[in-house]
């Protein structure tokens, strides 16, 4: 059950659609309940819930009613938000007396000042939210998280979301043939809202000698376009289908984010053969070493733009790097999570 599902696009949508295909192919029956939205159908064994437009949060949505008594008969709940479908999941599992699994995906505190706009408001929220959720979480009877580190104080099993390394692998073709960028061309996709930080990206490429593309969309689009400086390329979200050769096109992967919990695209670029260069931040200070890409200073812009510069020269094998994160490994430990609960 979540919060967030196609037809938006974010990190927990490719997870659970990930997850659900390989449980499959496994021989589970796995159903996804999740918000009805326009632009997508539910294909087999998904369950939209009627819902309405989220008014703090644009592209998201919110459903109802909250309870319902006509899910199918489910012998695990698994949740991914503290949100309407995560408190409805975990109704059911202790009406049905079934396992209740959360796994956290989102620092959800992080999008507060973005939805209302002032800091001091979005500072004294986050002091009543934090300690609610952690309240909520408590409830469940397994929590996990992508690493063994968290943010909230409570006791996580570690599971990545996992990076498709069948597919994400360095592809020889160049995402970027004809269009004539200067290089080197580092690149960013993701959402672009306040806790990825894309204006941090901006600020970086304003001295950098080369192209910087930031592909995706999200609140902060139209500041983007507005203020790009010439070096910078801005491109809507690409198909997952193309993805991993824009990543192996790339010289080096940036992001700015202080909100991820994984940052699954920096791994799917180092799978792709790409080193990247994040913030010295949980959890970019846990997954990306040595071996795989550059950190800088949050929010200090001359160490970015050196990072990214050193990152062009580098030569790694940022693949082996994130083997321990491949999806079949997750698959496994999630079964076994499941097994144990069962």
């Amino acid at each position: 059950m979540s919060d967030s599902y196609f037809p938006e696009v974010d990190g927990v949508t490719y997870t659970l659609n990930s997850w659900k295909e390989r449980l499959e192919n496994r021989g589970h029956e796995v159903h996804i309940i999740y918000p009805e939205s326009e632009g997508y159908s539910p294909d087999q064994n998904e369950i939209a819930i009627r819902s309405f437009p989220n008014p703090f949060y644009s592209g998201y949505n919110i459903p109802l009613p909250l309870f319902r008594e006509d899910y199918p008969e489910l012998d695990i709940v698994h949740c991914h938000s503290p949100a309407s479908l995560g408190i409805s999941g975990l109704r059911y599992a202790k009406s049905k007396d079934v396992p209740a699994i959360y796994t956290h995906h989102t620092p959800i505190e992080e999008y507060f000042e973005q939805s209302v706009g002032s800091s001091i408001i979005s500072n004294f929220l986050k002091k009543i939210y934090v300690p609610l959720e952690t309240y909520f979480l408590k409830k469940f009877d397994v929590l996990t998280a992508s690493t063994s580190a968290s943010r909230r104080d409570l006791e996580f099993q570690e599971l990545p979301v996992g990076i498709d390394m069948e597919f994400f692998r360095q592809q020889k073709e160049d995402f970027f043939e004809g269009i004539g960028l200067e290089e080197p061309v580092v690149g960013y996709s993701g959402r672009i809202s306040m806790e990825k930080n894309p204006t941090q990206l901006l600020e970086m490429a304003e001295d950098f000698e080369g192209t910087v593309v930031i592909v995706g969309e999200g609140p902060l689009e139209e500041k983007i376009e507005k203020n790009k400086p010439e070096n910078v390329v801005k491109m809507d979200f690409i198909d997952r289908k193309e993805l991993h050769k824009f990543y192996s096109s790339l010289d080096v992967f940036v992001t700015a984010s202080t909100g991820d919990t994984l940052g699954l695209a920096t791994l799917e670029a180092n799978s792709c053969g790409t080193p990247v260069v994040a913030p010295r931040v949980f959890p970019f200070e846990d997954t990306i070493g040595e071996n795989s890409g550059k950190l800088y200073e949050e929010g200090n812009m001359s160490d970015f733009r050196n990072m990214v510069n050193e990152a062009v020269n580098l030569d790694l094998d940022t693949r082996d790097s994130v083997k321990k994160y491949s999806l079949s490994k997750t698959i496994d430990r999630l079964e076994k999570i499941y097994e144990e609960e069962v």
